[in-house]
């Protein structure tokens, strides 16, 4: 379903701050995957997301989603068939316009229209509808400016947004990490029901372990541009986070468990 094949991506290259992020990797991510990525700082995690997007070129190797190289494609292109959240929960949706002509704009994604006219006012029941089973009231206020919402409805209006026209591929960076403990929960049980109700491939970079071993069916674990574990259905399920973390200790991956008790 998609396939990463020999992958490069060097920042800064021929300069003192060279950085090779990925010189040679390869995965492939079957059709309904439900992927968690996890990693050290500077791993590639929310690199690869921005390769796969399109928001950053490939060096050299190739994407193909669906049986398409895409490699090439522009990133305006790409999100004809991609969706993505975002960590910052700003960045999903247009503040100054209403949750309705968000929700417009997603629906009508991929179709020439103006504002005028992508605002159909048969559709709010509809949009109504699927805003109700976010539980966060924010069907009754469907013309409200999504600046005034909080973050945690902001990234909810925004899984919805990118889930709406069922993208052949979700990326989800970080999605939970600017939320509070709660609200991320809440998100994270949002996201679970989505992408399994409409079998959404799905790769979901986080630094949450909990939320790497309890969502989806299979963890990658990238350190230093390789994926050094991929893990899947009744392996992963058997994870717990010391086992996770003696795994990484056994692969020499010190730097990511230093990260990940920083961040605990």
């Amino acid at each position: 379903m998609l396939q990463i094949k020999n992958l490069q991506k060097v920042f800064n290259k021929d300069t003192v701050n060279e950085q090779v992020v990925f010189k040679d990797l390869s995965l492939n991510i079957n059709k309904g995957d439900f992927v968690t990525i996890i990693g050290s700082n500077g791993a590639g995690k929310s690199t690869i997301l921005n390769l796969i997007s399109g928001s950053l070129p490939i060096d050299n190797g190739s994407i193909i989603l669906e049986g398409k190289e895409i490699s090439a494609l522009p990133e305006y292109k790409r999100t004809k068939f991609i969706g993505r959240v975002f960590q910052n929960p700003t960045l999903g949706t247009s503040p100054s316009m209403t949750i309705l002509e968000n929700l417009s704009m997603a629906y009508n994604k991929g179709k020439a229209f103006n504002l005028t006219a992508c605002v159909n006012k048969k559709n709010i029941g509809f949009f109504k509808e699927m805003l109700s089973e976010l539980s966060l009231d924010l069907e009754n206020v469907i013309d409200t400016k999504v600046g005034l919402l909080s973050g945690g409805q902001r990234q909810a209006l925004s899984l919805l947004m990118s889930t709406m026209s069922n993208p052949e591929l979700l990326l989800l960076d970080e999605h939970t990490a600017a939320l509070d403990p709660r609200t991320s929960e809440n998100i994270i049980e949002m996201t679970k029901k989505t992408v399994t109700g409409k079998n959404i491939t799905t790769l979901m970079v986080t630094h949450n372990l909990s939320h790497a071993i309890n969502t989806g069916n299979r963890l990658i674990m990238l350190h230093r541009g390789e994926a050094i574990v991929d893990v899947s259905d009744k392996e992963k399920a058997n994870l717990t986070i010391p086992k996770l973390l003696d795994l990484f200790k056994n692969k020499n991956c010190e730097d990511f468990i230093s990260d990940t008790l920083a961040l605990s």
